[in-house]
């Protein structure tokens, strides 16, 4: 993973980087270059500026006597040039040919007549040339061409090395190179102090997921409060992840024991009363009908948690198929009472229940009303003690309509009132059952955008309160 991260930060940021600083490094040193030669090309033509000045006084007489006094002047000018360490100051003929020099007449090898070329074309009169003389010097040439009439005289010529500009120019390329290499330096040592703060923290949490994966749900890693970026929140949600897996786990061991027992205690109860069977040959034997009674009860209680169980199979594959249509809630909460009143009865409990006049319409699958129905009032059943109530009451609101089934039970502690309708979970105080029955419930009622309340006093009962929206007929 740090070669990976690495390499891509590599070829992404650190390559844009790089080419970045090349651009700006052409750019300097062409920047540079130029302004140097800018600045020799410049000096050279003040220097023609100032010649062609003097040469304007020499004006009023004849045109003869002018161009004769013009040249005259610009020998003698070649002859007194008093920068001759700097420059090498030289009169041309119509041909580029040297007439004058400050080295002498002939300046063969230090010459170029390109400058000189350009100057005729130019409107202002000016050429420059930059080359090597055949000694291996690099230097400079403009060429100006007369203003006045000179006689032969019909340019003038400055040459002057370029040394020392290019001692200028390679000392600001090395010294931009070195803050290129600087700038390159830093940005790889920072850019990889960033990428290794990302990548130690990632190889933490990939060992800690790999650990979470093989089922070691112990692991956690270490974390900030609050966190200081995303991954310390990411490490955060590693830990809550793993947290959540650890009680997810510890509820469904829990559940599978529960079940478990839920289940060996009815088919202990059959076999032994099939084993007592196989030894009574009179049916008419109190003990044998007894047992039949009582195989056939533990039978249905078997059939029904294999049926929750069914159920909850299918919820946790993808939900609760519904084949909805309209119903009268009235009909079927009246059913599901009806159904469950001999057990009442049988328990010792009383039911408080006034049926309304009038049908309330409802939108909702029959079949899983009735397991909603049937699932809380045998929660009630099996938390009230006998000669207790149960009171079912119902009736409509603006948009719903609304069941309330209050028990006098012993209640849910209120530490577990919240989380009785997650899956696998059972309260402290329960009693019998697999743990996914409410679970169920609430993902029925979810299922037909219903609600499901529960207020619950320790000691004193449980108010169950379900919601379902009204049929518009």
């Amino acid at each position: 993973m740090r070669s990976g991260i690495t390499r891509r930060w590599a070829r992404g940021s650190l390559l844009v980087t790089i080419l970045l600083v090349m651009v700006i490094e052409g750019m300097f040193l062409y920047s540079t270059v130029h302004g140097y030669y800018d600045g020799v090309e410049q000096s050279m033509y003040r220097r023609f500026s100032s010649i062609s000045g003097q040469l304007k006084v020499y004006s009023g007489d004849t045109f003869q006597r002018t161009a004769a006094s013009r040249s005259l002047a610009l020998r003698r000018m070649v002859e007194q040039f008093s920068d001759k360490d700097k420059y090498e100051f030289m009169l041309l003929d119509g041909q580029g040919n040297v007439i004058a020099s400050t080295s002498g007449t002939s300046a063969a090898g230090i010459i170029v007549n390109e400058d000189f070329e350009e100057a005729q074309t130019d409107p202002d009169g000016y050429g420059t040339a930059v080359y090597t003389t055949s000694t291996g010097e690099l230097v400079m040439s403009v060429c100006c061409l007369v203003p006045y009439a000179a006689e032969e005289i019909v340019a003038m010529r400055l040459v002057t090395s370029l040394a020392l500009v290019r001692r200028q120019i390679d000392n600001a390329f090395w010294l931009s190179i070195l803050v290129s290499a600087a700038a390159v330096g830093f940005t790889i040592a920072s850019g990889l102090y960033f990428v290794r703060s990302i990548v130690a923290p990632l190889g933490q949490v990939e060992r800690a997921a790999a650990d979470i994966a093989r089922g070691d749900l112990s692991v956690r890693l270490p974390e900030t409060n609050p966190p200081r970026d995303e991954m310390d929140r990411l490490r955060g949600s590693i830990n809550r992840m793993a947290q959540g897996l650890a009680e997810t786990e510890k509820m469904k061991n829990e559940f599978i024991s529960s079940v478990s027992h839920e289940l060996r205690t009815p088919l202990t109860s059959i076999r032994g009363w099939v084993e007592t069977l196989e030894s009574l040959d009179d049916p008419e034997d109190d003990n044998y009908r007894k047992g039949l009674e009582i195989i056939h009860s533990e039978t249905g209680r078997l059939y029904n948690m294999v049926e929750e169980l069914l159920d909850f199979s299918r919820l946790q594959n993808g939900g609760i198929h519904m084949e909805c249509r309209p119903l009268d809630l009235v009909a079927e909460l009246t059913d599901a009472l009806l159904f469950c009143e001999p057990r009442m009865l049988q328990e010792g409990l009383e039911l408080n229940y006034t049926e309304p006049e009038e049908m309330i319409p409802v939108y909702a699958d029959p079949d899983r009303l009735r397991q909603v129905f049937i699932n809380i009032l045998d929660n009630a059943i099996k938390y009230s003690a006998p000669g207790g109530r149960i009171t079912v009451k119902l009736w409509t609101g603006e948009y719903k309509a609304f069941i309330e089934i209050i028990d006098q039970g012993r209640g849910i502690p209120p530490e577990d009132l919240g989380s009785v309708k997650a899956k696998f979970v059972k309260g402290r105080n329960a009693v019998r059952g697999s743990g996914i029955g409410l679970a169920l419930v609430d993902s029925i009622m979810t299922a037909l955008d219903g609600t499901l309340d529960l207020r619950s006093t320790l000691g004193r009962g449980t108010v169950v309160t379900l919601g379902l929206p009204l049929y518009k007929i």
